[in-house]
């Protein structure tokens, strides 16, 4: 594994202002780091950064909080590269460090890794168990208490029906937990948001995304996009779903424990 920080990137360039997120993520990521008390004052938050639409635009609506909200607290961010030949980290090498955060970028090859050690069935959610170790782990090591993700209220939703689906319980993410050993926090901000609208947010910013890079993704069908693709036909029929299903699944995605 290898770890960098440029710190003369870091020190030498003067912190921009960023770009102010639109109010329809604003408002509900106000209201979910409230409502269930995601970030607190003197918090050091390490965002875990994969060059996506939604961690891209999380980024900017965390950078927004830290200068506006009444709260004071750090900001960090890093990527984990799974090394394979698809993954182009440059954009976000130059990106980041012209907002004055710091930047860490772990490698590991996790392909290669989950080749030997998992199925392809298994392999998705071996992968972010990967990559969750190796943010704890950074974090830990650089002193930072709270971990973001960028899961929106889209992710959950899926998650939910694929517990369901194929696991026979009911489960899915959490939006503030303690991790099994009790010294990290993750909080997830993006719950009461949709997909559509990181979407839209990315696009109109110009955010610099790295494409999806992992070639396991494309193989195989996912369960994941066959839950994407049942929840938007049925959205089709009923406006009022994820509303709905964000009511059921409220007290799963409350519960404070180490899950998912």
């Amino acid at each position: 594994m290898s770890s960098t920080i440029d710190s003369t990137l870091r020190r030498t360039r003067p912190k921009l202002t960023g770009i102010k997120p639109p109010k329809n993520l604003l408002r509900p990521v106000g209201r979910a780091i409230a409502d269930f008390e995601m970030i607190k004052a003197g918090d050091r938050v390490l965002l875990g950064l994969s060059g996506g639409k939604d961690s891209l635009s999380l980024l900017q609506i965390l950078l927004h909080l830290q200068r506006h909200a009444p709260i004071d607290f750090e900001l960090g961010v890093i990527t984990v590269d799974p090394m394979t030949e698809s993954f182009d980290p440059s954009p976000l090498k130059a990106y980041v460090p012209t907002l004055g955060l710091d930047y860490f970028y772990e490698s590991q090859p996790i392909m290669e890794l989950g080749k030997k050690h998992m199925d392809n069935k298994s392999y998705c959610s071996w992968c972010s168990r990967m990559k969750r170790g190796i943010m704890y782990s950074t974090a830990r090591r650089e002193n930072y208490n709270v971990l973001a993700l960028a899961q929106h209220l889209d992710d959950f939703a899926e998650s939910f029906l694929m517990s369901a689906f194929h696991g026979g319980q009911l489960r899915t993410m959490k939006a503030n937990y303690f991790v099994r050993e009790g010294d990290l926090r993750v909080i997830r901000p993006l719950v009461y948001a949709r997909e559509r609208q990181c979407r839209a947010f990315s696009d109109q910013a110009e955010l610099p995304e790295i494409p999806e890079n992992c070639p396991a993704c494309f193989d195989m069908p996912t369960q994941r996009q066959h839950m994407k693709e049942l929840l938007a036909k049925e959205e089709n029929d009923n406006s009022k779903l994820f509303g709905s299903l964000l009511t059921a699944m409220g007290p799963l995605i409350a519960k404070n424990r180490a899950n998912m």
